[in-house]
Formats: C-alpha cells, sequence, structure tokens
C-alpha cells in the first residue's frame, strides 16, 4: 500500500486527524497548542531552548491526558445525580488521576532509560523528543517533579480517604502499583505480554469505579460494567502503539502482547476490541448499566469503518507529508477513534444527566 493512499485514510477520517497534520502557529500559545495536539515542540524549535510551559507539555506528554479527563467525565456524569455526591470531592478525584497521569508518563521515561530501552534509534526519541535524550531536561528535573506529582497525589489520597474510607486508599494503591509495574522492574509488565491488560484495568475499572466512589461514597455494581467501554478504548490506543514498535520491540526482548501475537494477529485483535467498544456499549445499556442516550456513540461507527480499514490495510512505508509522530501509526489513528468516541460516550452521559434519564444508578 503506498503512503499517500494509506496517509489519506487516517488522515481523512476526521477533522482531528486534519488538526495533527496542521503546522503550529506562531508565539508561545501556538506552541503549546502544538504540543498538545502531538505530544511535539514545534518542528523548527531546539528541544534545548524551549519555553517552560511547551517543555513540561511535551515531558509529561500532555496531548494524552485527555484520555485520563474523560475516564473521569465518564465517572462524574454517571455520579452526578446520586444521593451523595459532592462535586468538591469529585474535582479533586479528577485533579488526582490527571496529575497521577503525567506523573506515570514521566516515571515510565526514566525506568526505560535507566534500563537502556531509550535509545535515540528508539520510538520514543523519534516520535518526540525524549525528555532526556534531547536535553530538553535534567534526569533530576524528572525526578524532582514525579516526588512533587507523587506528593500532590498523596495529600489528594488522604483527602478524599477521609471523606470516603479505605476503599480510596485501595484504589490509589492498586493505581500506584500497576503504574510503576508496566515498566519498572522487578514485574516490567510491558515486557511480558501485559502492558495491555494493565492499561484496560487502570483506564477502565480503577479510574471509572475509583472517581465514581470517591465522589458518592458507594459503588453500585453497574459502575463496573459501565467503565469496560471506555476502558476498550485506551487499550486500543496502546496496542496500536505497541505494533507500531515491533520492529524495534522484538530484537531487544521487549514482548508487549503484539510481539506475542504477531502482527497481524494483533491488528485483528485491536479491531476485535474497538469493535467491542460499541457492542459492550449497547450491552451496559441492555442491563442498565449506562443510560440509553450513550447510543450516540453509533455515531463513530463511520469512523471505525475506516480505522478498521486502515488497520487491513498495513502501515504505509513513510509517513503522508507533516505526519508529526512517526514511527507511531497505528497509534496515532486508535488516538482520533478514543477522542471521537470516548467525546460520544460523554456527551450522551451529558444528555442523560440533564435530561434525567437512567440516573442516578440504582445499588
Amino acid at each position: 500500500m503506498s503512503a499517500r493512499t494509506s496517509g489519506s485514510t487516517a488522515a481523512g477520517s476526521s477533522g482531528r486527524a486534519s488538526r495533527l497534520l496542521a503546522p503550529p502557529r506562531p508565539g508561545r500559545l501556538g506552541a503549546w497548542s502544538y504540543a498538545l495536539r502531538t505530544t511535539n515542540p514545534p518542528p523548527d524549535r531546539d528541544p534545548r531552548t524551549l519555553d517552560g510551559v511547551t517543555t513540561w507539555l511535551v515531558v509529561t506528554r500532555a496531548a494524552v491526558l485527555p484520555m485520563t479527563v474523560f475516564a473521569g467525565l465518564v465517572a462524574g456524569l454517571l455520579a452526578v445525580r446520586a444521593d451523595g455526591f459532592s462535586w468538591p470531592l469529585y474535582l479533586l478525584a479528577l485533579l488526582g488521576i490527571t496529575l497521577a497521569h503525567a506523573c506515570n508518563n514521566i516515571m515510565n521515561d526514566l525506568s526505560d532509560t535507566d534500563a537502556g530501552l531509550d535509545t535515540e534509534a528508539y520510538p520514543r526519541a523519534l516520535y518526540a523528543p525524549h525528555p532526556i535524550l534531547s536535553g530538553m531536561v535534567r534526569r533530576k528535573q524528572m525526578g524532582l517533579a514525579v516526588i512533587g506529582l507523587n506528593l500532590v497525589c498523596f495529600v489528594v489520597m488522604v483527602v478524599l480517604a477521609t471523606q470516603r474510607g479505605w476503599p480510596v486508599v485501595a484504589f490509589a494503591v492498586l493505581g500506584i502499583f500497576l503504574s510503576v509495574a508496566y515498566t519498572a522492574p522487578p514485574l516490567r509488565l510491558k515486557k511480558r505480554g501485559l502492558g495491555e491488560p494493565d492499561v484496560f484495568v487502570v483506564w477502565g475499572p480503577l479510574m471509572v469505579a475509583g472517581t465514581y466512589f470517591s465522589a458518592v461514597g458507594e459503588l453500585p455494581w453497574q459502575v463496573w460494567l459501565a467503565s469496560v467501554p471506555y476502558g476498550l478504548l485506551c487499550t486500543t490506543v496502546l496496542m496500536g502503539k505497541h505494533i507500531d514498535k515491533i520492529p524495534f520491540d522484538e530484537p531487544t526482548g521487549t514482548r508487549t502482547l503484539p510481539v506475542v501475537l504477531g502482527e497481524v494477529r494483533a491488528r485483528t485483535v485491536t479491531v476485535v476490541l474497538l469493535v467491542g467498544f460499541y457492542a459492550v456499549t449497547g450491552l451496559a445499556v441492555a442491563v442498565g448499566a449506562l443510560p440509553w442516550p450513550t447510543l450516540l456513540v453509533a455515531a463513530g461507527l463511520p469512523l471505525l469503518r475506516k480505522v478498521a480499514g486502515a488497520f487491513r490495510d498495513g502501515r504505509p512505508a513513510e509517513p503522508p507529508p507533516g505526519f508529526p509522530v512517526w514511527p507511531l501509526w497505528f497509534a496515532a489513528i486508535c488516538f482520533v477513534h478514543v477522542r471521537r468516541a470516548g467525546g460520544l460516550l460523554v456527551l450522551g452521559l451529558v444528555v442523560a444527566a440533564v435530561l434525567d434519564i437512567g440516573l442516578p444508578l440504582s445499588a
């Protein structure tokens, strides 16, 4: 398949994909906007001379933090009409999971750099400037950022736990464990084909259920099922990313799930997960775990068809002009789909919350 044909499949799949390819606007605001869209600084800028905001938007990979914000929004909208719902506690939990995601991104870079996995020839340093290898920041600065973010998250946990009890601590400790175990020894789940299940648990049941409980103080069974569709969506992004990295991971013994499965089967599994988002959403509506307006996600099916076609056709030999995150390809395609499908899920929950349809969830 030619780069031009495959590139048009992805770039033409949505307006968001077109914005991904748009060049940066001038000035600091343009640099911040570009970093939030692409995880990169403007292409003509030396990473060592960036302003502080752009630097830390790139270092924390702030462009992907909306994945966590969406998980928090799903939880909050499911909870907002429940007895005992607290706006301050909900917003505090949302802040906590977002900062935890930023901290996790930094810890992953530190762990992979220390383990010798991240090099100048590895995708992490190719799709965006590596924070340490590019000279953008020093290792000490990243370490201090991890300490600071963890301290803030600890304070958030303590405040929530004093109001909601020990389950908050259980959610937080499990989240820290899975975040650290993803790349850090001795478990290094990513290298054992367990990184993808890790992401499903964290961005699905853990974030959605944990945030709901923090906001309300109880946890109906429906929340667990309602968390599954979004967890599947986020897992597709990691599957796409690890498919993109097979040529780099396989020689180093990094046995991600796509390495274990092989590229063709991994692409098939990813499409199954994408379809699973819509199927499980329908199931959750059928059993009362999600309100029926969330069936608005069906508006994402035309994009799903294009995404599935891109997975069927394979990656191009070269990136389309202006494509900012090469050699990532399937990861970018899945991310565009997550933003669309996740946004529709949130929109459906907004409609349900405003019109009092199917909410609150019954215990």
